[in-house]
């Protein structure tokens, strides 16, 4: 599946002019990290991904077993792009990358299978699952009973076994200590996002406006969906992570910072952008969707994507912040489900907008 959707997006980015341009505006260096994070990146995702796989296939209860094989199927693509900082680490560092980042990102998209598609999950369970998120991101917190509300069955220890993956990995990186206040934060605001987005129709609204007044002022001029957005993202988590991979420990607060909110809130605006079917269908709640036109969204976009890249160019290596930047949009925009829900035009507009 992974290796079917990256083909399918170097494809069409390649014999795209629209596509194509929009990459080429990194120049020939920008082609040659595409290419490194084909060739050296994605393969260790996928790895990964098998060897998860056989963990999820054991799980006892089918529905389990059935959620987390599907959230490592379905959105196998979220791996590969949440390594995409990998490219600019030498051999072994990328590797050690990837082991935390692959069950990591393992663990957000099992979480929000289970809060979003499995029938017994009750609204009381939300933040009690997500401990494990809590639990991964800091060694030094006790392993939770994660289950306690729900919902029913054996998972065989599949989401403890993530969970102690990452803490395993995580505590092999040296000076990993200097992340864990920004991982906590992360882990507070994605807790609060998924456990209110998940609500009812109507409740789930006024649960994140609420949220937003209390939280959001510390976040700058982001509506509550914009805020929304910003929470339910990784990528800040990824960069910090990154940030220590290259021993620059002085500047992971202002990686993390260059990250959140700006193009933490663009990383699942476009998630939400290509997933509009989908959450009609399923009565979900969608960030794009909030917005009162396609023409505002473009317009925030535009902005989001402006205020990153004036963050990365006072970071150490701005040409690999900015290159994550173009290429996660850039695959957003150029996955299968474009063309499935004939949204072409608009991601073309959105591609012209970014201008990364």
């Amino acid at each position: 599946m992974l290796a079917e959707e990256i083909r399918w997006a170097t494809t069409r980015v390649l014999l795209g002019p629209e596509r194509l341009t929009f990459l080429l505006r990194g120049g020939l260096d920008g082609v040659w990290n595409l290419r490194r994070f084909l060739r050296q990146v994605v393969p260790l995702a996928r790895s990964a991904l098998l060897r998860l796989q056989t963990y999820a296939q054991a799980i006892p209860d089918g529905e389990l077993r059935a959620q987390a094989i599907n959230s490592l199927t379905a959105k196998a693509y979220h791996v590969a792009g949440a390594s995409i900082l990998a490219t600019f680490l030498p051999s072994r560092a990328r590797e050690h990358y990837v082991q935390i980042v692959a069950p990591l990102e393992s663990i957000y998209d099992f979480l929000d299978s289970l809060c979003d598609r499995h029938p017994q999950t009750r609204p009381q369970a939300f933040r009690q699952l997500h401990e494990a998120l809590a639990d991964a991101l800091d060694p030094t917190r006790p392993i939770h009973e994660y289950y306690v509300f729900g919902p029913p069955g054996d998972d065989g220890g599949y989401l403890r076994t993530l969970v102690r993956e990452v803490r395993g990995a995580l505590m092999r990186l040296d000076g990993h200590e200097a992340l864990l206040p920004y991982f906590r934060q992360s882990a507070a605001l994605y807790t609060d996002a998924q456990t209110y987005k998940h609500l009812a129709p109507g409740e789930r609204e006024a649960a994140c406006m609420q949220w937003h007044a209390r939280e959001g002022k510390h976040f700058g001029d982001l509506s509550w969906w914009e805020f929304g957005a910003a929470a339910g993202s990784q990528f800040h988590v990824y960069a910090a992570l990154y940030a220590a991979f290259c021993s620059d420990f002085k500047r992971i607060k202002k990686t993390y910072d260059a990250y959140f909110p700006a193009l933490a809130g663009l990383h699942v605006l476009l998630d939400s952008f290509i997933d509009q079917d989908e959450d009609r269908t399923h009565g979900e709640l969608n960030w794009v969707a909030c917005y009162p036109s396609g023409r505002a969204f473009v317009e925030r976009a535009r902005v989001l994507a402006m205020r990153a890249r004036e963050a990365f160019a006072k970071l150490s290596m701005p040409r690999a912040h900015v290159f994550t930047l173009r290429i996660m949009s850039l695959f957003y925009l150029t996955h299968p489900k474009i063309e499935r829900q004939q949204l072409n035009r608009e991601a073309l507009a959105l591609l012209n907008a970014l201008r990364c």
